[in-house]
């Protein structure tokens, strides 16, 4: 324990209390890395908004264009001729009202829900169990779709949905440390883009107020987000 309190202090003892550009910052994310496992890197966006509001709601997806370093396990409920879609586009699970009864039974080992519109009667009743997951299929995300073969493509690739939480901040992965620094920098910019997309047109004042970008055993490394946010408004 000592050693590991240890290095933790060596880490936080790299990174100044000053915004960094995208790529300093990832640079130093490998730089602070101290584990002997591959930790996630995930990027927390505040922004200028209030979720309480239904109008301020930031919520979309990007597809990464290096994926997430790991293998996405994806459930497609679906009927007839859509099962052998899902089933040739790479599907982990496919099913149909079996799959929810297995669901509403306490299973968990998938990553990723994916449903047809027509089974949405049978898959709406498993709000329960995979929203506080953020696992439940949605139009909006791209989960609820004909495109069977399409979603789970993207979804294998790397598709990350994003959400802002009650406190006006969205928390994402993009990517692992072990990748190099030009596909972390370019993972990381691409959310960020899709974030500065997604502004409600109801928001007012500075919509992207910071962004911090972080290793499962890193200190938070405060990015500066004027090139995305100039870039967004030219």
């Amino acid at each position: 324990m000592k050693k590991s309190g240890k290095n933790v202090e060596n880490a936080r003892k790299k990174v100044e209390a000053r915004p960094y550009k995208l790529a300093d910052a990832t640079e130093l994310i490998k730089k602070t890395h101290h584990t002997k496992f591959n930790e996630t890197v995930e990027l927390a966006i505040n922004l200028g908004v209030d979720p309480k509001h239904s109008d301020q709601v930031v919520r979309g997806t990007v597809v990464l264009p290096h994926g997430l370093g790991k293998a996405v396990r994806v459930l497609v409920i679906a009927s007839g001729e859509k099962v052998r879609e899902a089933q040739e586009s790479g599907a982990d699970f496919v099913g149909g009202e079996d799959m929810v009864t297995k669901i509403m039974g306490g299973w968990t080992d998938y990553d990723a829900v994916i449903a047809t519109p027509d089974m949405m009667k049978s898959a709406g009743k498993l709000g329960k169990v995979l929203g506080p997951r953020g696992l439940m299929p949605n139009p909006k995300t791209g989960t609820v779709t004909v495109d069977v073969a399409r979603a789970v493509k993207e979804v294998k690739a790397g598709k990350v949905e994003f959400r802002v939480d009650k406190t006006g901040i969205i928390h994402a992965p993009v990517g692992k440390t072990s990748f190099a620094t030009d596909k972390l920098v370019e993972n990381a910019a691409s959310l960020i883009q899709a974030v500065i997309k997604a502004k409600p047109a109801v928001a007012k004042g500075k919509y992207v107020r910071s962004a911090t970008l972080c290793s499962t055993m890193s200190p938070g490394i405060s990015i500066d987000v004027t090139e995305f946010t100039v870039k967004a408004a030219s």
